[in-house]
């Protein structure tokens, strides 16, 4: 397989071709899109229709795969997460956030393939955090080296949006540990507060991380058609999934690769 790159921008985001995600990856393949994924940090591919198996399958060579504490998943396949909004499920992706990083391990990758899409609109937009944390002052920096946030998932997942799920408390009632990482590991979907930091201090700095991280120099966006897929590194991207498209339906899979503890 000869695997081939369009860059999207100068630091990250690239259209990859030359590579079939429905079949049996030989090694040498997932050992090259691994590269990619963490010099490139989103990888997009047009055409591929994967049926959710064989996308459980392609994400499942790059690790173990996350089951999603409170979104619907396929019932024959959960680690495959069902992201299907319409006006009687609205979104809640509308802002810039990285996908569960209120676990101890935050994933590694995601894996989304859109299955059906809106006439207009429904764009995913990816921001990177790596580029983001560099383009601050030194003094700046230095000022979060050392910090620490806190993630909770009923930030982005309040719960009264979930009570009438039967299996509600079950999935719902979970220990959210803080984040450790360096740089800009703070995303609007998840991050409540500063830990070392005045409530006060910690509202202006984290509205200011949040408005920094999504300036248009550090992203790019994507218009969907169907059999698209995205790849994306998690630990350093936060993405924002556009809802400009009710009363239209739109539906997606995602698949989540597991990662290891940040520090």
């Amino acid at each position: 397989m000869a695997i081939e790159t369009i860059h999207l921008t100068r630091g990250f985001g690239s259209i990859v071709s030359g590579v079939d995600l429905s079949q049996e990856l030989p090694q040498s393949v997932v050992d090259r899109l691994s590269e990619l994924l963490v010099e490139r940090k989103v990888l997009l591919f047009r055409h591929q229709p994967l049926t959710p198996q064989a996308q459980r399958d392609f994400a499942a060579r790059f690790g173990t795969l996350h089951v999603h504490p409170i979104y619907p998943v396929l019932p024959e396949l959960p680690e495959i997460l069902l992201l299907d909004t319409h006006e009687a499920f609205l979104p809640d992706n509308d802002n810039w956030h990285t996908d569960v990083t209120f676990s101890k391990t935050p994933p590694l990758a995601g894996v989304l393939a859109a299955k059906r899409i809106p006439s207009v609109g429904g764009d995913t937009l990816w921001s990177d955090c790596t580029a983001a944390y560099e383009a601050l002052s030194a003094p700046l920096q230095r000022l979060l080296e050392g910090l620490t946030a806190q993630h909770s998932v009923a930030k982005s997942f309040p719960a009264e949006r979930w009570q009438s799920d039967p299996k509600f408390k079950e999935r719902y009632e979970r220990t959210h540990p803080v984040s450790r990482r360096k740089g800009l590991f703070v995303n609007e979907g998840f991050t409540t507060h500063i830990n070392e930091l005045k409530a006060r201090e910690s509202e202006a700095l984290l509205k200011l991380l949040f408005a920094h991280a999504g300036q248009p120099e550090f992203t790019i966006r994507w218009r969907w058609a169907v059999d698209d897929v995205a790849f994306w590194d998690n630990r350093n991207t936060q993405h924002y999934a556009v809802a400009d498209y009710l009363p239209e339906r739109r539906t997606m899979h995602r698949a989540t690769v597991n990662g290891d503890e940040p520090f």
